[in-house]
């Protein structure tokens, strides 16, 4: 049999004595009478099973497997269970690594989860043992990527990675606590990582590229196409001249339901570059970037890594070289930033982050620019947008009653928007290629 006592702190032991005819004292700290109780009746049955040498019933069975590590300690200390193990680090993350290269994981996440694993096993050694790594060093693991002066973005994904794989350990049950849950890094993207490419500028680079590159330029900027994933997965049969429209696929989202691709207009400025292209494709020709360049790069893209082995930076950098310009961060990032930019001058934000493919949230933090023509257009139009404050004002006042019965949930009246972003196309209704988006 076991006893409870209470100490003058306030502090609970059970008591009880072990098959070997000694004493022993499982500390539980201050617990309510309770909890205490249950412990006990628990003890006393491990007790039990242990002395007369039989296996647990089903039901403490269950319990002990369901108790935190601190209580699990204490039993073991005592001899009433064998100390708790969980699998080391090295052994908990190559398993999921290699489960994540045979589930048909793309090949890019596998290089990114493969990179967090390297940094995981680097700082911590392989043979740690999982279940004992704690928050204090998982603020450390952060404080060693801060002071490799990584990109605040790429802290932020590495400790979010992180904070996965950890929360898949205990899912499995290997940790009780995910030491990463509240360790974060900043998502931002910084100001002098922003830049805005403007359709004078993008027009230059258009002019000294060859014909593969001024289709990738023309859909990333004119069109705010993920490059390389969405520009070279895009096909003429997904390209719809007559509606105006355009299916785009989405690699990058294609796991989650409902974002395998998009369709968005075909608009003004991408409708030239797009025909031109179009006229010179060979017959049959598949992909809207076609040519040698098109199939080497998405060739590459099979390989180990995905569509990070397209390697088509240097080329765009000797390209805005000899555009004259200068190479800005981000190359393709940005411009899809400034076509989203563009675009939020003329449509609601819901409306563009669809053609898009990101959300507003996104939007806001990681692409929507503020530029110099904002601050013109609003210091020329001062005089104005005062009086036409008044006039509203003026306007609200006398139709108070009116104004309370208008449906604020009715929405602007969006259907010009395709009619005035597109224009006629130059090809006749037998040349019209594909009818994805229809």
């Amino acid at each position: 049999m076991a006893s409870v006592s209470t100490d003058p702190n306030g502090n609970v032991r059970i008591l009880f004595v072990g098959g070997d005819k000694k004493r022993r004292t499982v500390r539980l700290g201050k617990v309510n009478q309770k909890t205490a109780e249950a412990v006990k009746l628990r003890v006393e049955h491990l007790n039990s099973a242990l002395t007369a040498n039989y296996a647990l019933d089903p039901d403490t069975a269950r319990w002990v497997a369901g108790i935190g590590d601190d209580l699990a300690e204490k039993l073991a200390a005592v001899g009433l269970i064998p100390e708790r193990r969980s699998q080391t680090l090295g052994e908990f993350l190559n398993a999921y690594l290699d489960r994540r290269r045979g589930d048909g994981s793309k090949p890019a996440t596998v290089v990114t989860v493969n990179r967090v694993v390297t940094d995981l096993t680097d700082f911590f050694a392989p043979s740690s043992e999982l279940r004992k790594l704690t928050v204090a060093q998982a603020e450390r693991f952060k404080e060693a990527y801060q002071k490799r002066e990584l990109a605040h973005a790429t802290v932020y994904r590495r400790l979010k990675m992180c904070k996965m794989l950890f929360d898949h350990a205990r899912r499995l049950k290997l940790v009780t606590e995910n030491p990463f849950a509240d360790v974060k890094g900043k998502n931002t993207n910084p100001a002098e990582r922003r830049h805005y490419i403007s359709p004078a500028d993008t027009l230059k680079l258009i002019d000294h590229a060859n014909p593969t590159w001024r289709t990738i330029i023309a859909l990333a900027r004119f069109a705010g196409l993920r490059c390389p994933s969405e520009v070279l997965s895009l096909k003429w049969a997904d390209v719809n001249f007559a509606a105006g429209r355009m299916t785009v696929p989405s690699p990058k989202t294609e796991h989650l339901e409902g974002k395998e691709y998009r369709v968005c207009p075909i608009f003004s400025a991408l409708r030239p570059h797009l025909e031109d292209a179009f006229e010179l494709a060979e017959p049959g020709t598949e992909y809207v970037v076609g040519g040698p360049q098109g199939d080497l790069y998405r060739a590459n893209s099979r390989k180990p890594g995905g569509w990070q082995n397209t390697s088509h930076s240097s080329a765009f950098r000797k390209l805005i070289k000899r555009a004259g310009l200068v190479a800005w961060p981000r190359l393709f990032h940005n411009l899809r930033a400034s076509c989203e930019t563009d675009l939020m001058q003329h449509h609601p934000i819901h409306v563009v982050t669809a053609w898009i493919g990101n959300t507003p949230k996104i939007a806001l933090a990681h692409y929507l620019q503020t530029l110099d023509a904002d601050f013109e257009k609003a210091v020329q139009g001062g005089a104005e947008s005062g009086a036409l404050g008044a006039q509203i004002r003026a306007q609200t006042e006398a139709d108070g009653m009116k104004q309370k019965q208008t449906n604020p949930t009715d929405c602007p009246d969006i259907s010009g928007v395709l009619s005035s972003s597109v224009r006629p196309s130059r090809l006749s209704s037998e040349q019209t290629i594909g009818q994805g988006g229809t």
